[in-house]
């Protein structure tokens, strides 16, 4: 008599299945979006991350016109590049805090001015009225337009003999006593927060329009029942649900309006007056113009190291500020 022997199965406890495993065509399409993400990321890392660091690299040498063509043998220079960028005792060093100090009251003016102007636009444009559609078109022809295009038309009508805005002011207006110098001198000052107020509201106009579609229009109709006016709706339901766009929209005008470089380039060109001396083209005069580029990149990194600082602290401030009024 022959018995067969019979093969036991492996018994596995309860609660010990294993997971299956995935299948290779999963995996493919989990890691395709990171496959097609990866000639953006390496294209982000040639164009900024690795200019970055090859500045930072050139803030320690000893870089001047004498090792361009092979910068690499320039001298190594410690923090040399950095005591001179900070003495305010000396030229550079004071030339770059008065440069530092009118682009800070310069960003202040424009920033605020954008948002106060394009905030008000937006509220208007709430409103139903024949033609909105048209002005809004209108205001976002600032926007569109090309920096140096619009710029360039800016400085034909600064011009002081046949400029446009002398002709209105002195000629029609009677406002002036004698036409105005615009791009030089003091003056120069206005004319550089009149082209960047104007090239930057359109903008702060579109985000807050953005931001208030998602108001619910029932809170505007509850607060006209209870008697309250167009200003206090505004005060006590549109200013406060438009928080959390107007922290972010308040950072990146304040980033892009300090970094900015083609406005007063285009205006003035590489010599700017002292009085609109922004530090960005500042720091391209130290750089290309004196052929100091161990100086200059000393410069870009402080410049580097101010904005995170004040990135960071605005962020902690404003989300510790959005935390409490969630928790009241």
């Amino acid at each position: 008599m022959t018995t067969t022997a019979e093969v036991e199965k492996p018994r596995t406890e309860p609660g010990s299945e294993q997971a299956p495993r995935p299948r290779p065509g999963r995996i493919r399409r989990i890691g395709l979006p990171y496959l097609l993400l990866l000639p953006a990321l390496v294209l982000e890392l040639l164009v900024h991350l690795v200019p970055m660091v090859i500045g930072i690299v050139m803030s320690f040498k000893e870089l001047t016109q004498f090792y361009i063509r092979d910068w690499g043998t320039a001298p190594w220079s410690g923090l040399d590049n950095y005591k001179v960028s900070v003495d305010f005792d000396a030229p550079v060093g004071e030339a770059l805090l008065h440069s530092f100090l009118v682009t800070v009251g310069f960003t202040l003016l424009s920033v605020g001015l954008c948002w106060l102007i394009g905030t008000a636009a937006a509220i208007f444009m709430q409103d139903t009225f024949r033609g909105r559609g048209l002005l809004r078109a209108l205001f976002l022809v600032p926007y569109a337009l090309p920096v140096y295009a619009a710029v360039i038309t800016w400085v034909f009508m600064f011009q002081h003999d046949n400029g446009l805005v002398n002709h209105v002011l002195h000629d029609q207006l009677h406002l002036t006593d004698k036409p105005s110098f615009w791009l030089i001198g003091d003056n120069s000052f206005y004319a550089l927060l009149t082209v960047s107020v104007w090239k930057g509201w359109p903008f702060a106009f579109l985000i807050v329009m953005a931001g208030l579609q998602n108001i619910p229009g029932e809170l505007y109709e509850a607060a006209a029942l209870d008697g309250a006016g167009r200003w206090q709706q505004i005060r006590r339901i549109t200013l406060p649900s438009l928080g959390a766009v107007n922290q972010v929209l308040l950072l990146v005008l304040f980033l892009w309006t300090f970094n900015d470089f083609n406005t007063p380039f285009v205006l003035f060109g590489r010599a700017a007056p002292e009085a609109a001396d922004l530090i960005s083209v500042h720091i391209y005069q130290a750089s290309f113009v004196t052929w100091n580029f161990g100086t200059g990149s000393a410069m870009s990194v402080l410049l580097l190291l101010f904005l995170l600082a004040v990135t960071g602290v605005y962020l902690a401030v404003t989300s510790r500020g959005r935390r409490a009024s969630h928790a009241r």
